[in-house]
């Protein structure tokens, strides 16, 4: 199952939505990851589940409903089923939950392990949050490689859209980088397989 944004474009127009824009925006001026994290949250938010099942999808959309009323912990309470059976969307959304504390107590370890869970399952989304929990320390210890790894992962799985913004996420963390340790990453991303982590 891949996770994925929803396409951010006005079929008419062809045009990134405001939402895109705003994540775009704040990504090239190199605005503070808690910054865009509101924007990270939108995008998580509008998942397409048109590929999940019936019950999943139901759960998913009964957790995000809560999550966007503010009911945070009604969110972690219908999406923990879903994670607990290895669904990579709510895994990455209950290891945002825990990264930020929205009805769970802000917990970085958990988090990373939610994502890797989700990562390790082929999430673009997850591997993206897991690279960036890597650049920063939060939950793991701080290593730029696996940063760059999970990112340029996710920059080669994701949507068009979705690619633009991880990579240039990828990017930012290359620019502290020696060339030896972008050799290293780039050789563990292409020997990554999904399910092996």
């Amino acid at each position: 199952m891949k996770l994925g944004f929803l396409e951010y474009t006005d079929a008419a127009k062809s045009t990134p939505s405001p939402a895109f824009e705003g994540l775009c925006v704040a990504i090239r001026n190199v605005v503070p990851l808690r910054q865009i994290s509101r924007a990270i949250l939108l995008v998580i938010l509008t998942l397409n589940s048109a590929t999940m099942q019936a019950a999943h999808a139901d759960g998913f959309r009964r957790g995000t409903a809560a999550y966007s009323m503010g009911d945070y912990v009604r969110a972690v309470k219908e999406l923990s089923p879903l994670a607990q059976r290895g669904d990579g969307k709510a895994l990455a959304l209950l290891g945002f939950m825990y990264e930020h504390g929205f009805g769970a107590p802000r917990a970085y370890d958990v988090a990373a392990d939610l994502y890797a869970r989700s990562a390790a399952r082929g999430n673009p989304l997850a591997q993206s949050l897991l690279g960036l929990m890597y650049d920063k320390g939060h939950g793991v210890p701080q290593n730029v490689v696996l940063a760059y790894m999970w990112l340029n992962l996710a920059a080669a799985r994701g949507s068009k859209h979705e690619r633009l913004v991880y990579s240039r996420l990828r990017d930012a963390v290359s620019s502290k980088m020696t060339s030896v340790q972008i050799i290293e990453g780039q050789r563990l991303a292409l020997n990554w397989a999904p399910g092996r982590w």
